[in-house]
């Protein structure tokens, strides 16, 4: 089947296929991968805070009113205490842990914050108190201040802690969502992949059933003997050159059985060529006998009448080695072999020649009817008491022309016209040709048969009244004659 797109490639189409299919089945495998990179980064996120935040809640809770109770008491100068430092460690951290919650655990964040400038503010408190030489026990309760306002920063990273808590939670709650969606999406993709990997199967499967079916079709049509079939445009990439190849081959072995044909077509001419050669040497030398007859008679006008219808017959026999002649040399060509055989056997032969003059311009293969009149005269005429009549006749017949030979000899029982029918058809060469009245019936045949391309050559009725020879053959003018 002929298409006007191009032919499809089984392993492009195979591919194509097989990348869809794993694109359909991957993007969702990509998306929810990706997903659970960005969560996991967030559920990482608020982890890093939740341990930075405890880590915050010893140094505000414990470690900060410890040092400042050992400053307060006089075992450490403040200034090697470590207070600021640790201060501003608290307070930097706070700020990072601000800046990256971005909305979650703000509020707490901010609080602690702002509580820290109260702690900032206790511990600038104990300082001077240190170096105002207030009493200890004026600077303890500032520090045991410090110690409440430790915890209460250490609540609200408690607080901070409990919101990230609540983040992680949500975080795995979005991540089984979405492991449940991305198997949901896997399962239909799966599905649809499937389908559509099974449709385009089925359609790639008919593509090459059609494809091999017209191969088949073809190549049974060549091996049936129909050297005219061709491999039609393949719609399937794989199999072009194949037909391609078997075209070519086609082709050649067309050109070869022709090429034998002509040879085998030649050959056959050239034996029946031989075969006519053949036919004429017996009646000429009749004819010169009667000749020599004639003038030992002194009859000098049927001597030169029969000299003359002798000369124009092998003129016409020979016809400069052509095939075709006009069918008017034919009639003449005939009419002088029935001219001589007249004066050879007088009264026991009697003709006509019934050929309308309007069809003398055609063309026919020679000495087609002359064989035919001469069997009829042989094995018909002169075999018959008292003789008989020889009719030559022709008549157009649409694109065809009508010959006929009837005669009024004695004719052909059925077992002999069977005789001579299963004779003129026999398969061999036309030198294998049998002798006896089917010699030149079976000669004319095969010239028929072999110079006009047909089946049929002659067909032949036969009874008690006589026996008529016919052939029917397509009307030639001289443009339609092409020497072989």
């Amino acid at each position: 089947m002929k298409t006007d797109s191009h032919p499809v490639s089984i392993i492009g189409k195979l591919g194509s296929t097989t990348r869809l299919t794993a694109a359909m089945l991957l993007l969702p495998v990509l998306f929810s991968l990706t997903m659970l990179f960005f969560i996991t980064a967030r559920y990482q996120r608020v982890m890093s805070r939740m341990e930075t935040a405890a880590g915050l809640k010893p140094m505000v809770g414990s470690q900060l009113p410890e040092q400042l109770f050992s400053v307060a008491a006089g075992r450490t100068r403040y200034e090697d205490s470590g207070v600021d430092g640790l201060l501003d460690r608290v307070n930097r951290t706070l700020e990072r842990l601000s800046s990256d919650s971005a909305g979650s655990g703000e509020l707490e964040l901010t609080v602690a914050r702002r509580t820290m400038d109260t702690l900032s503010d206790y511990v600038d408190k104990v300082r001077q108190g240190i170096e105002d030489g207030q009493p200890i026990s004026s600077v303890m309760l500032v520090v045991d201040e410090v110690r409440d306002v430790g915890d209460l920063i250490t609540d609200m990273l408690d607080d901070f802690i409990s919101v990230e808590i609540d983040g992680t939670v949500r975080a795995s709650a979005d991540i089984r969502r979405l492991l449940w969606a991305t198997a949901i999406a896997e399962a239909l993709l799966l599905a649809v992949s499937l389908m559509k990997a099974r449709d385009s199967s089925r359609k790639l499967a008919d593509i090459i059933r059609r494809a091999i079916e017209q191969l088949e079709g073809s190549v049974q049509r060549l091996t049936g003997g129909d050297l005219k079939a061709r491999m039609p445009e393949m719609d399937v990439e794989e199999l072009t050159e194949l037909a391609q190849q078997i075209n070519v081959m086609a082709n050649r072995l067309e050109s070869l059985i022709e090429q034998n044909r002509r040879e085998q077509e030649n050959l056959a001419k050239s034996e029946l060529r031989l075969l006519q050669a053949q036919i004429n040497p017996h009646f000429l030398y009749n004819t010169l006998d009667t000749i020599i007859w004639q003038a030992e008679s002194g009859q000098s006008e049927e001597v030169i009448h029969l000299t003359r219808s002798l000369s124009d017959f092998f003129r016409i026999s020979l016809s400069s080695g052509a095939d075709w002649i006009p069918l008017e040399k034919e009639v003449m060509h005939l009419s002088g072999y029935l001219s001589i055989q007249k004066t050879r056997y007088r009264d026991i032969l009697n003709y006509a020649i019934d050929i309308p003059e309007d069809m003398y311009e055609g063309y026919i293969v020679k000495l087609l009817l002359q064989p035919l009149v001469e069997n009829a005269l042989y094995h018909g005429i002169k075999t018959r008491r008292g003789g008989g009549f020889i009719r030559v006749s022709a008549r157009r017949d649409g694109d065809h022309v009508l010959f006929s030979v009837e005669d009024t000899g004695r004719g052909m029982t059925p077992e002999e016209l069977d005789r001579v029918l299963a004779a003129m058809r026999q398969e061999g060469t036309p030198l294998a040709a049998p002798e006896g009245s089917s010699f030149g019936l079976r000669n004319v045949d095969m010239r028929i048969r072999l110079y006009y391309h047909q089946d049929e050559g002659l067909q032949i009725q036969s009874g008690p009244g006589g026996t008529t020879v016919s052939f029917r053959v397509p009307y030639r003018a001289r443009e339609d004659i092409a020497e072989q």
